[in-house]
């Protein structure tokens, strides 16, 4: 387990910060950059579960926010070629299809009461819906940097996956919070030049 006792250690004063596995790497370091960006949608479902009126919702997205650590943990130390006989002291944690799947079988659940959709869904309606929709495109914009680290260094390919089905899941739910989708806000394409 995690044990904090100070907050602030100064080494990160000249601009780098420790990995999972003790190297030091620029904080502006793809892999940095990918990890943080999973954080920042961590805080922004803090602020969904503000809004979220339901119970079933707001349980779910508890458990994804500990699946975000369990992906932050698994980007911040980097996957290693296997070499010989050598064992790890601890195996890192890394994202498995079993965080997958819970998120697949939640978007089935909720998009089955929803009808289908005859044009795309502007950002809006219920609070908990505008929450929802940040949340989907804060994950989007995580799944491009891993996808971006991903060209450069080896990660966990389930990571990219979970990533994926996670703004699935957002987009679904967001339209379960506009009353099972009846207050989704609708694109009309062009509607402004009319």
């Amino acid at each position: 387990m995690v044990l904090l006792s100070r907050i602030y250690t100064k080494t990160g004063d000249k601009g780098t910060t420790a990995l999972g596995d003790g190297r030091r790497v620029p904080k502006d370091a793809p892999r940095i950059e990918a990890y943080g960006t999973v954080d920042e949608l961590n805080a922004v479902l803090g602020l969904v579960l503000l809004v979220v009126a339901d119970a079933d919702g707001a349980a779910l997205l508890k458990s994804i926010q500990n699946d975000l650590f369990d992906l932050g943990a698994d980007l911040c130390v980097p996957e290693r070629p296997k070499r010989g006989r050598a064992v790890q002291a601890r195996k890192p944690l890394r994202i498995a299809e079993a965080h997958v799947k819970p998120l697949e079988q939640a978007i089935d659940r909720f998009n089955a009461a929803l009808q289908p959709l005859r044009s795309f869904v502007l950002p809006g309606g219920t609070a908990a819906s505008a929450w929802l929709h940040l949340a989907r495109t804060v994950c989007r914009r995580a799944e491009r940097r891993l996808v971006a680290l991903a060209r450069k260094e080896t990660i966990n390919p389930q990571a990219i996956i979970y990533l994926n089905r996670l703004s699935d899941l957002f987009f679904v739910m967001a339209r379960r919070a506009n009353d099972v989708g009846r207050a989704d806000v609708l694109w009309v394409p062009g509607a402004t030049q009319r």
